[in-house]
């Protein structure tokens, strides 16, 4: 029965790195999006920056390298990753509720990174997390570990009472949606009262992690922080294959949609692949665009609907 359960967090596990890979793979491999033209991009330079300028300013600016300042992008990625800074700028009320529920996750998977980090140190290194330092990590992991999960717990449920009671959002919400934030209340709920609860000589979190890797059948986990265990590890599985996978659309809306400024040079890779795509006879519900599946891009783009329908 042990061995099961070590089976399923593990096969879990492994689901959800496959699957986030598959939808990373099929993301970029989308047509290339139509851009948004909004300036100023973070990776440009920064005097451009400052007045919302772009280097398409320049004079003959095709013969001239293209600058890309990585530090900028960092100064817009990071806050807003780890504080969503655009939801704290248009939606205050709801980065109230959104914004624990998030870090709570940033720190429950850290505390994950860093378990795997003290097991493999503790195997290669017996005696580095000895004494001090030892406890000093033991310490560090708790903490984040338990702040993470109470965290996520509180804005999971702070969502859902939005969802269900503010009128915009209430006709937006889906027996998905509510499934989602009830999932991580439970879960997450499941994985803290078995923490707290266990019996005092119950096994620490390194030592539950060894016998998971291990299939270390002789290792008792108590039963309540077995059930949090297998349904934080399927809620893990069944993430990619939801709307909740957005971390990982996230980089490419930014990297491939709002902040592509690559200019269109003859020969080159964006060509080739905009002349591929005028080849799709794509459809469209709109009547007025004339998508009707048996024309091409070329001919829809090159069409006039306004003359269409004085004909």
């Amino acid at each position: 029965m042990t061995a099961m359960v070590y089976g399923v967090i593990l096969a879990s596990i492994l689901v959800f790195v496959i699957g986030s890979v598959a939808r990373a793979i099929r993301y970029a491999r989308q047509p290339i999006h139509l851009r948004w033209e909004l300036y100023p991009v973070p990776h440009a330079d920064p005097r451009r920056v400052q007045h919302g300028g772009s280097y398409f300013e320049d004079v003959d600016w095709w013969t001239r390298p293209k600058e890309f300042n990585l530090l900028g992008e960092l100064r817009f990625m990071v806050p807003e990753m780890l504080f969503m800074k655009g939801l704290w700028d248009f939606n205050r009320a709801m980065w109230v509720r959104s914004f624990p529920f998030h870090f709570g996750l940033y720190l429950a998977i850290g505390t994950v990174k860093l378990l795997v980090l003290v097991l493999l140190l503790d195997i290669l290194a017996p005696g580095l997390l000895a004494g001090t330092v030892g406890l000093a990590v033991h310490w560090v992991y708790t903490i984040t570990g338990i702040a993470g999960v109470i965290l996520a717990i509180l804005g999971a449920i702070l969502l859902l009472i939005r969802r269900l009671t503010h009128e915009d959002l209430k006709t937006c919400t889906t027996p998905g949606d509510i499934l989602n934030l009830s999932w991580f209340v439970v879960a997450f709920g499941c994985l803290l009262m078995g923490f707290l609860l266990r019996a005092p000589d119950s096994p620490g979190a390194v030592a539950m992690l060894r016998a998971i890797l291990f299939f270390d059948s002789s290792v008792r986990i108590p039963g309540l922080l077995v059930v949090g265990l297998i349904l934080s590890a399927l809620l893990a599985a069944y993430i990619p294959f939801t709307h909740m996978s957005h971390f990982i659309a996230k980089y490419f809306t930014y990297h491939a949609i709002r902040w592509d400024d690559r200019s269109l040079r003859p020969g080159d890779r964006i060509e080739k692949k905009l002349a591929e795509y005028l080849t799709y006879r794509p459809t469209w519900s709109a009547r007025h665009v004339g998508a009707d599946g048996a024309k091409t891009w070329a001919e829809v783009v090159t069409r006039n609907p306004a003359e269409a329908r004085k004909k």
